[in-house]
């Protein structure tokens, strides 16, 4: 599903260059579920935000589906990140003013979907994620553990072939991150969803088939 080749992503800094990734190469296999690990600093959320389509690299191959996601135009990038990529993000990103059923539905709406179909849709994930009584609330009237499922759920919209969860269990006590790891397992193994997960916590990482670990940009193990 994912192969990245000699992968290196360089920014500048005023005058001065910051290699994120150093030439990364890794295989991810369709529907296995891989946990990516390192000290900060180590490249770990700029390999997620490449391989979601989010930056391009400086160099080397990246493949997605086996699509060169680093080489598509901006709005095939934009409908394929829309369509075949979710992600999950620490802090949620939900929309204050939406509630848990808006914010599942709107990538619909984004999408140029009819209102029922985006309502029906979104109205399946909040089953899926166990808040279908929970549909008309707002994100502040959640507790952290159910807006980071709404979050997840809103990130299934589409089906997609991966879901990319940068440390989707940072934010929450120990015995809310295991109920939302087991959410992410569970989708893994039901929907045959390729997941990668970036997180600083050997438990988290526990739940993942493979574990990958980076150091100064590169795979150490």
């Amino acid at each position: 599903m994912i192969r990245c080749r000699d992968v290196c992503k360089i920014y500048q800094q005023g005058e001065n260059e910051i290699t994120a990734l150093a030439g990364v190469s890794l295989e991810i296999a369709a529907g296995s579920f891989a946990a990516v690990m390192g000290q900060s600093g180590s490249g770990k959320s700029t390999l997620l935000h490449l391989i979601g389509g989010l930056d391009r690299p400086t160099s080397g191959e990246l493949l997605v589906d086996g699509r060169l996601i680093g080489q598509m135009a901006d709005d095939q990038v934009t409908l394929f990140r829309r369509r075949q990529i979710g992600f999950v993000f620490q802090f949620f990103n939900l929309l204050p003013t939406l509630t848990a059923m808006e914010n599942i539905a709107l990538p619909f709406v984004l999408d140029g979907r009819a209102k029922s179909e985006a309502d029906g849709r979104a109205a399946i994930l909040l089953a899926k994620v166990g808040l279908d009584k929970r549909k008309n609330h707002l994100p502040e009237e959640l507790s952290g553990g159910e807006i980071q499922r709404v979050a997840i759920a809103r990130a299934l919209a589409f089906t997609p072939l991966i879901l990319l969860a940068d440390e989707p269990t940072g934010n929450l006590d120990s015995k809310t991150g295991a109920a939302i790891l087991d959410l992410l397992r569970q989708i893994n193994q039901e929907d045959a969803c390729t997941v990668v997960m970036v997180t600083h916590s050997e438990e988290a990482a526990s739940y993942a088939d493979r574990k990958i670990y980076l150091r100064d940009g590169r795979v150490k193990q």
